[in-house]
């Protein structure tokens, strides 16, 4: 049998060639509506909510669009301390006239997440910044030329933003012409074959410009993946903000969680395509079995937790569940056959 151990190894089948087609057509597409001034990360979070793009096809977007294509200028970081209120990053960038910005959040949960800094809706899809996770900043003028300086500046002030500081760029932002303007109106996406019905088609690809040099936006994208397999939530989720459930029984034992196990089963039952994030300490808790072994979750303590999914509902009623099986209570969930699903939802 013949290797395909080569770089068109995945166009040996009709699934990844068509994919393969695809992901070009999106590509020629999301290229003609960034050199119409449109910031790619409005772009991006289009397409996902239409459906149109993947959550892994995030990355690769990226990297050609705003790296290989246009020359943007990149920082990676993995954040050392994060900024504790996102607005204050919409109100800096908000005033950099001189340069186009996008920033891409791995979000420990939720996977690579492309924002707009200059645009508070796209930086709401990022419910919390973590401490350690990556971070990279991207500035450029939508292909146009600029000082390499200007550009390395920007990139650096931007993560400094997320990184909850208070930049001073030695150069002026302020003046330009890429002032933020809001999102065009949905519906101009590029087909994708039997997952748009009624799409227009991708635009002609552009032009070819002469490539140059793009010393520092090259960024390793490598990096080890926050989310095990295991414990992936689905590509293209949205995911709530932290809601808390402050624990009232002497102790969460082994009975409270069992009560939760129970009452997030229920959940799941009424809405599979919904999956319950528990968090204690700011750690992502993938077996609630382990908030009893430790010992340490006592009366008094807070319990978070968060909803990730397409259509996200019943989480008010979830809230007062939990917070019940985090209480003296808990026992109503225990009744019935072990294996029994509750009809709670």
């Amino acid at each position: 049998m013949k290797n395909l151990s080569c770089q068109f190894e995945g166009l040996a089948d009709r699934q990844g060639f068509n994919a393969s087609v695809r992901h070009i057509k999106t590509v020629v597409a999301v290229v003609e509506r960034v050199e119409g001034r449109e910031n790619l990360a409005d772009v991006i979070g289009e397409l996902i909510e239409e459906r149109l793009l993947d959550k892994d096809e995030v990355l690769p977007v990226v990297a050609m669009v705003l790296g290989d294509k246009f020359h943007y200028r990149a920082v990676s970081l993995n954040l050392p301390s994060v900024a504790q209120d996102l607005a204050t990053v919409a109100e800096a960038a908000g005033t950099w006239n001189a340069v186009d910005l996008v920033a891409v959040y791995h979000h420990p949960d939720l996977g690579p997440i492309a924002v707009n800094p200059k645009n508070p809706k796209s930086l709401a899809r990022i419910d919390r910044l973590s401490r350690n996770e990556l971070l990279v900043a991207w500035a450029g003028r939508y292909g146009k030329e600029a000082d390499a300086a200007l550009l390395d500046q920007a990139a650096q002030a931007l993560a400094a933003l997320f990184a909850g500081k208070t930049p001073k760029p030695k150069l002026d932002l302020a003046k330009g012409d890429c002032t933020y303007k809001q999102p065009k109106a949905k519906g101009v996406a590029a087909s994708r074959g039997p997952r748009a019905s009624a799409q227009a088609k991708a635009p002609a690809a552009a032009p070819r410009k002469k490539a140059t040099g793009a010393a520092g936006a090259q960024v390793a994208f490598e990096h080890k993946p926050a989310v095990e397999a295991e414990r992936a939530v689905k590509p293209g989720s949205r995911m709530t903000p932290m809601y808390s459930v402050q624990v009232t029984n002497e102790l969460f034992h082994n009975g409270n969680v069992e009560a939760w196990k129970r009452i997030i089963a229920s959940y799941n039952a009424k809405y599979p395509g919904l999956q319950v994030l528990v968090y204690y300490d700011g750690e992502r808790i993938a077996d609630i079995n382990a908030l009893f072994k430790w010992g340490k979750v006592k009366h008094g303590s807070t319990i978070q937790f968060a909803v990730a999914g397409d259509d996200i509902q019943g989480v008010a009623k979830l809230q007062r569940y939990l917070a019940q099986g985090a209480s003296p209570q808990f026992e109503a969930f225990l009744r019935g056959p072990v294996n029994a699903t509750l009809p709670l939802f």
